[in-house]
Protein backbone atom coordinates (compact mmCIF):
# COMPACT_ATOMS: atom_id res chain seq x y z
CA UNK A 1 0.00 0.00 0.00
CA UNK A 2 1.34 3.54 -0.35
CA UNK A 3 1.75 6.47 1.95
CA UNK A 4 -1.61 9.27 1.93
CA UNK A 5 -1.75 11.11 -0.86
CA UNK A 6 -0.36 14.49 -0.70
CA UNK A 7 -2.82 17.02 -2.36
CA UNK A 8 -1.88 17.78 -6.07
CA UNK A 9 1.25 19.73 -6.18
CA UNK A 10 2.47 19.38 -3.05
CA UNK A 11 4.91 16.95 -1.48
CA UNK A 12 4.00 15.53 1.46
CA UNK A 13 3.64 17.48 5.05
CA UNK A 14 5.24 20.41 3.28
CA UNK A 15 2.34 22.49 3.56
CA UNK A 16 2.69 21.91 7.28
CA UNK A 17 6.29 22.77 7.58
CA UNK A 18 5.23 25.99 5.47
CA UNK A 19 2.43 26.73 7.52
CA UNK A 20 4.90 26.28 10.78
CA UNK A 21 7.28 28.66 9.05
CA UNK A 22 4.91 30.95 8.54
CA UNK A 23 3.26 30.96 11.92
CA UNK A 24 6.74 30.94 13.56
CA UNK A 25 7.74 34.03 11.23
CA UNK A 26 4.23 35.86 12.36
CA UNK A 27 5.51 35.41 16.22
CA UNK A 28 8.47 36.85 15.60
CA UNK A 29 8.93 41.10 15.37
CA UNK A 30 9.50 42.23 12.21
CA UNK A 31 12.69 44.10 11.66
CA UNK A 32 11.62 46.93 10.54
CA UNK A 33 9.29 47.37 13.55
CA UNK A 34 9.96 50.28 15.68
CA UNK A 35 11.12 49.05 19.24
CA UNK A 36 9.38 51.92 20.63
CA UNK A 37 5.79 51.03 22.24
CA UNK A 38 3.07 52.33 19.94
CA UNK A 39 1.71 55.29 22.61
CA UNK A 40 5.53 56.75 22.79
CA UNK A 41 5.67 56.48 18.94
CA UNK A 42 6.04 60.19 16.53
CA UNK A 43 7.25 59.41 13.41
CA UNK A 44 4.93 57.94 10.61
CA UNK A 45 5.65 57.00 7.19
CA UNK A 46 3.32 59.08 4.30
CA UNK A 47 2.74 56.23 1.47
CA UNK A 48 1.47 56.48 -2.16
CA UNK A 49 2.56 60.59 -2.29
CA UNK A 50 1.90 61.66 -6.25
CA UNK A 51 5.40 61.84 -8.05
CA UNK A 52 4.87 64.98 -8.87
CA UNK A 53 4.55 66.55 -5.31
CA UNK A 54 8.17 67.65 -4.31
CA UNK A 55 8.97 68.17 -0.59
CA UNK A 56 7.55 72.25 -0.23
CA UNK A 57 4.09 70.68 -1.94
CA UNK A 58 3.77 68.32 1.19
CA UNK A 59 4.74 70.88 3.97
CA UNK A 60 2.41 73.47 2.99
CA UNK A 61 -0.39 70.01 2.80
CA UNK A 62 0.46 69.21 6.04
CA UNK A 63 0.51 72.83 7.33
CA UNK A 64 -2.97 73.56 5.25
CA UNK A 65 -4.63 70.27 7.15
CA UNK A 66 -4.05 72.03 10.25
CA UNK A 67 -0.20 70.59 11.66
CA UNK A 68 2.20 73.58 11.14
CA UNK A 69 4.21 73.78 14.00
CA UNK A 70 3.29 69.98 14.58
CA UNK A 71 6.31 68.48 12.96
CA UNK A 72 9.88 68.60 13.88
CA UNK A 73 11.63 66.00 10.99
CA UNK A 74 10.87 65.29 7.52
CA UNK A 75 12.61 63.51 4.98
CA UNK A 76 10.75 63.06 0.75
CA UNK A 77 13.59 61.09 -1.34
CA UNK A 78 13.86 62.29 -4.86
CA UNK A 79 15.06 60.02 -7.76
CA UNK A 80 18.27 61.66 -8.01
CA UNK A 81 18.23 61.06 -11.96
CA UNK A 82 14.33 62.06 -12.75
CA UNK A 83 13.53 64.29 -9.74
CA UNK A 84 10.84 62.76 -9.07
CA UNK A 85 9.93 62.00 -5.46
CA UNK A 86 9.75 57.67 -4.68
CA UNK A 87 6.22 58.42 -3.27
CA UNK A 88 6.75 58.22 0.25
CA UNK A 89 7.92 60.70 3.32
CA UNK A 90 9.21 60.34 6.71
CA UNK A 91 7.46 62.82 8.99
CA UNK A 92 7.97 62.84 12.74
CA UNK A 93 4.99 64.26 14.77
CA UNK A 94 6.71 66.42 17.54
CA UNK A 95 4.63 64.47 20.77
CA UNK A 96 2.71 61.06 20.28
CA UNK A 97 -0.66 62.86 21.32
CA UNK A 98 -0.34 64.47 17.48
CA UNK A 99 -0.43 61.14 15.35
CA UNK A 100 -3.71 59.67 16.15
CA UNK A 101 -5.70 63.00 14.34
CA UNK A 102 -2.65 62.88 11.62
CA UNK A 103 -3.17 59.38 11.05
CA UNK A 104 -6.81 59.92 10.70
CA UNK A 105 -7.07 63.04 7.95
CA UNK A 106 -3.72 61.77 5.68
CA UNK A 107 -4.80 57.88 6.04
CA UNK A 108 -7.32 57.34 3.07
CA UNK A 109 -6.40 60.76 1.99
CA UNK A 110 -6.95 61.89 -1.88
CA UNK A 111 -7.48 65.56 -1.94
CA UNK A 112 -4.34 66.43 -3.33
CA UNK A 113 -3.60 69.62 -5.01
CA UNK A 114 -2.57 68.52 -8.26
CA UNK A 115 -4.59 65.43 -10.38
CA UNK A 116 -3.72 62.02 -8.96
CA UNK A 117 -5.19 59.28 -8.09
CA UNK A 118 -3.25 57.81 -5.63
CA UNK A 119 -4.78 57.22 -1.84
CA UNK A 120 -2.15 58.09 0.93
CA UNK A 121 -1.29 55.38 3.54
CA UNK A 122 -0.08 55.76 7.20
CA UNK A 123 2.30 53.10 8.52
CA UNK A 124 5.30 53.13 11.52
CA UNK A 125 8.51 54.50 10.46
CA UNK A 126 10.52 51.51 11.42
CA UNK A 127 12.94 50.89 12.78
CA UNK A 128 14.00 54.71 13.32
CA UNK A 129 11.37 56.71 15.80
CA UNK A 130 12.07 60.42 16.58
CA UNK A 131 13.43 63.11 15.51
CA UNK A 132 16.91 62.01 17.15
CA UNK A 133 17.00 58.52 15.61
CA UNK A 134 16.22 60.14 12.02
CA UNK A 135 18.98 62.99 12.55
CA UNK A 136 21.69 60.54 13.09
CA UNK A 137 20.24 57.92 10.35
CA UNK A 138 20.61 61.02 7.79
CA UNK A 139 23.40 63.55 8.93
CA UNK A 140 25.59 61.33 7.22
CA UNK A 141 23.97 59.60 4.53
CA UNK A 142 24.94 60.26 1.21
CA UNK A 143 21.63 62.31 0.85
CA UNK A 144 23.23 64.97 3.07
CA UNK A 145 26.59 65.46 0.39
CA UNK A 146 27.44 69.06 -0.34
CA UNK A 147 26.83 68.18 -4.18
CA UNK A 148 22.88 67.09 -3.38
CA UNK A 149 20.44 70.04 -3.66
CA UNK A 150 18.92 71.38 -0.73
CA UNK A 151 15.04 70.63 -1.58
CA UNK A 152 16.33 67.34 -2.13
CA UNK A 153 17.56 66.94 1.90
CA UNK A 154 15.58 65.93 5.13
CA UNK A 155 14.63 68.99 7.11
CA UNK A 156 14.82 69.44 11.03
CA UNK A 157 12.08 71.97 12.64
CA UNK A 158 12.28 74.13 15.64
CA UNK A 159 9.33 75.54 17.35
CA UNK A 160 7.18 75.37 13.79
CA UNK A 161 10.49 76.77 11.92
CA UNK A 162 13.58 75.40 9.52
CA UNK A 163 16.46 75.01 11.75
CA UNK A 164 19.81 73.80 11.03
CA UNK A 165 20.52 70.51 10.44
CA UNK A 166 23.00 69.09 12.95
CA UNK A 167 26.29 68.65 11.38
CA UNK A 168 28.01 65.37 9.92
CA UNK A 169 30.15 63.60 12.63
CA UNK A 170 32.38 62.77 9.19
CA UNK A 171 32.40 63.74 5.62
CA UNK A 172 29.41 62.13 3.65
CA UNK A 173 30.44 59.97 0.29
CA UNK A 174 28.46 61.01 -2.85
CA UNK A 175 25.70 59.46 -3.48
CA UNK A 176 25.41 56.72 -5.99
CA UNK A 177 24.43 56.95 -9.50
CA UNK A 178 22.11 54.44 -10.81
Amino acid sequence: TTASAAPVGQAPEHGSRRKQRREAQKSKKEPDEPMVPVEERTTVMLRNLPNNYNRDTLLKMMDDEGFEGQYDFIYFPVDFKTQACLGYAFVNLVTPDVVPRFWRVFDGFSNWVMPSKKVCGVTWSGPHQGQEAHVDRYRNSPVMHRMVPDAYKPLVFKDGRVADFPAASKHPRAPRSR
